[in-house]
């Protein structure tokens, strides 16, 4: 028999984990157009502004993984969660650029410690025979608020909602969230052993591989989600790119219907391959766009939307994996650790994509851009193949 998957306390902090990141990507498609605006930036300025953020988060993680696996998770998941929720109004009273700044690093110290307790804490209260298909629903609710979040917030933008507006939006959901974590009920953790120092506290060593790999992976989807408005306007697309962010959650939440299921039963690496050879494909029809559009804008279109559902399934197939790939390298006292080595190959990534994009598209377009992330995920795709699947074969605990 099943052990029971579905408790209040599991739809508590997935629907924290919803208005979380429904705040969060309120505003990722419109912080470009604000920064654009308000306070007159580049393209490379932009990204490197944006990427303050990941940055910030990236420093949090090892340090976030050690204090879970330390001190109880609960209250630390409760501050991060409300100091994230807090920059929201940050950025209502950021005059400046210097100050926008600040609140956006303070933003990610925040985001990089909340991330992480969540995910653990999501772990600790799951039944660890049905990890892959509960944290693959947990992540559905990232996949959602990807969905409505930044269509939410382009069609605000299009429709000269005013930036405080769209601000205060993301500000209420995240309050809301946080009543909702505050609720979740934790398992007792007993308190543990301090030991010494060492590296493989704040850095799970085993999952290094499959980080890099996630890393490769994870530079185009940052360039995807920070800037394919932009390119979508770049090569004449009149229809609402909020509907590409749809079509993407809507393709994530289809392979989570069969993606955790498949990792339960053991197949793990076999699960993130299939996924990379569709993200491959889609990126490379990505960048195809910017020379299609002066073919037939039309048909341009039905490609551009039919990626982002493909590349929605590629991704989604992927996340539930790659996470129980952490997690079953570690053992049972650095579950925090495994998340966060995960969370922070992840992070790398996208900031490293957030800056790469922006400087590409400068230099040349962003279809070049996006040509050198498809050819990122090959790489990254050979990599795993040689690499990462025989390594998580040989050392993995579970």
């Amino acid at each position: 028999m099943k052990e029971r998957l579905v408790t209040p306390s599991y739809i508590l902090i997935i629907a924290a984990n919803f208005l979380q990141f429904f705040g969060f990507w309120l505003l990722i498609p419109v912080l470009p157009f604000y920064l654009q605006e308000v306070f007159g930036a580049d393209k490379t300025s932009i990204g490197a502004i944006l990427s303050c953020y990941t940055i910030a988060a990236l420093c949090m993680r090892p340090f976030s993984g050690y204090l879970l696996d330390t001190f109880s998770r609960k209250p630390l998941y409760l501050l991060a969660y409300f100091f994230f929720t807090a920059m929201f109004g940050g950025y209502m009273l950021a005059g400046t650029l210097t100050l926008f700044i600040l609140c956006r690093i303070i933003h990610g110290f925040a985001f990089g410690m909340v991330t992480v307790s969540g995910n653990t804490i999501v772990i600790d209260i799951m039944p660890s025979s049905r990890r892959g298909e509960g944290l693959g629903y947990y992540g559905l609710a990232n996949n959602t608020a990807m969905s409505i979040g930044p269509m939410t917030g382009l069609f605000l933008h299009d429709a000269s909602a005013g930036y405080t507006f769209i601000f205060c939006c993301s500000l209420g959901a995240c309050l809301i969230g946080l009543l909702c974590a505050y609720l979740v009920k934790t398992p007792y953790k007993a308190p543990v052993k301090k030991e010494p120092i060492s590296l493989d506290r704040f850095i799970l060593l085993k999952g290094i591989p499959a980080g890099i790999s996630l890393l490769l992976l994870s530079i185009p989807y940052g360039m995807t989600t920070n800037y394919v408005a932009m390119y979508a306007k770049q090569i004449s697309i009149t229809s609402s790119t909020g509907f590409f962010f749809t079509l993407m959650a809507i393709g994530m939440a289809v392979s989570r219907l069969f993606s955790g299921k498949l990792v339960d039963k053991g197949k793990i690496t076999q699960v993130i391959q299939a996924g990379m050879y569709l993200v491959c494909l889609c990126f490379f029809a990505l960048s195809a766009c910017g020379w299609s559009a002066s073919w037939s804008i039309e048909w341009t279109t039905y490609l551009f939307f039919l990626i982002s559902l493909l590349l929605g399934i590629g991704f989604g197939t992927m996340f539930p994996a790659y996470n129980t790939l952490f997690v079953n390298l570690a053992p049972n006292n650095q579950r925090g650790t495994a998340t966060s080595t995960y969370l922070t190959s992840w992070d790398v990534g996208i900031g490293i994509g957030m800056v790469l994009g922006g400087y590409i598209a400068e230099v040349t377009t962003f279809r070049m851009a996006y040509l050198s992330g498809a050819v990122l995920t090959v790489i990254s795709l050979l990599y795993f193949y040689r690499k990462v699947s025989p390594h998580f074969l040989q050392h993995r605990l579970r």
